[in-house]
């Protein structure tokens, strides 16, 4: 079975309050993008394969010890409920990891929506979500993939409309590793005056004045490049840019195709996509 774990960005991004747990409570707006990965599951078949998973990853290197890969995590966690049968795996990176796009979390959910339709478990839709926010704060978006206004963790979804269908998105990923925890240090937790889930359905011509990314004061301290790329985003005529999460990736919405960008960002990961639907061709 072949799937295609896509990515996504954060429309805005307010760290809300600290938990008890630790962790912090959040509110923003997960979007999906086109840009994938590819994941193959298929029961595997050979008996003199012992593993209970062969897994192969070819594309971006990702040095991940075994224990802590997603798609393994996924697989052992279905296990403990279910009789699996023996899987091959094979997943093609494409999304850049540490760059706030949630492509290792992606790769996760559809490694557990994979083995439930290969294997007719047939969970339903919650459950599934279930499993994915034992694997990651923002695992359970990709299930559904619509956009969503999250809270808590990012576990808590409600689904907004596609907003942005039509317009033009740019990301750009710098060659810079940032640290999620590190990216929490220092920060305050406060509850904005508007939600997100408000702002979000303002023109989006206005969200450069009132939708912000509360990572992005710190980070850009520490990363002086990484704001230099939102800067050069406006600079060429967006009419919106934020940096994703908690970086190191950086997109700009723009009204129209942008020409030549490329040239403009040397040395780093570049996509560009005409947003609309993910089901779309």
């Amino acid at each position: 079975m072949l799937s295609f774990p896509n990515s996504k960005i954060n429309i805005g991004l307010n760290i809300v309050e600290k938990r008890s747990d630790g962790f912090h409570n959040i509110e923003t707006i997960f979007y999906p993008l086109r840009l994938c990965d590819l994941l193959e599951v298929v029961e595997n078949k050979d008996t003199e394969i012992r593993e209970q998973v062969q897994f192969v990853q070819t594309g971006i290197p990702v040095d991940c010890p075994a224990e802590k890969n997603l798609c393994l995590r996924a697989y052992s966690l279905l296990q403990k409920d279910f009789d699996l049968p023996a899987v091959k795996m094979h997943l093609h990176k494409i999304v850049p990891f540490g760059a706030g796009l949630g492509g290792g979390s992606s790769d996760a959910a559809f490694t557990l929506k994979a083995i439930n339709e290969l294997f007719n478990l047939n969970l339903p839709v919650e459950r599934l979500k279930q499993y994915a926010t034992q694997l990651g704060s923002d695992c359970a978006f990709f299930v559904e993939g619509f956009p969503a206004y999250a809270q808590g963790k990012g576990e808590l979804l409600k689904t907004v409309p596609y907003r942005l269908a039509g317009y033009h998105l740019v990301v750009v990923k710098p060659d810079i590793p940032v640290n999620t925890a590190g990216a929490y240090a220092g920060i305050i937790p406060h509850k904005p005056e508007k939600s997100l889930h408000e702002l979000f359905y303002h023109p989006v011509e206005e969200w450069k004045q009132n939708v912000a990314n509360d990572f992005e004061e710190n980070i850009f301290k520490q990363f002086p490049e990484i704001k230099v790329i939102k800067n050069k985003l406006y600079e060429s005529g967006a009419i919106y840019a934020a940096m994703s999460g908690s970086g190191s990736s950086v997109y700009g919405i723009f009204e129209s195709a942008v020409e030549n960008i490329d040239q403009a960002f040397p040395g780093c990961f570049l996509w560009k996509e005409r947003s609309g639907f993910i089901s779309e061709e």
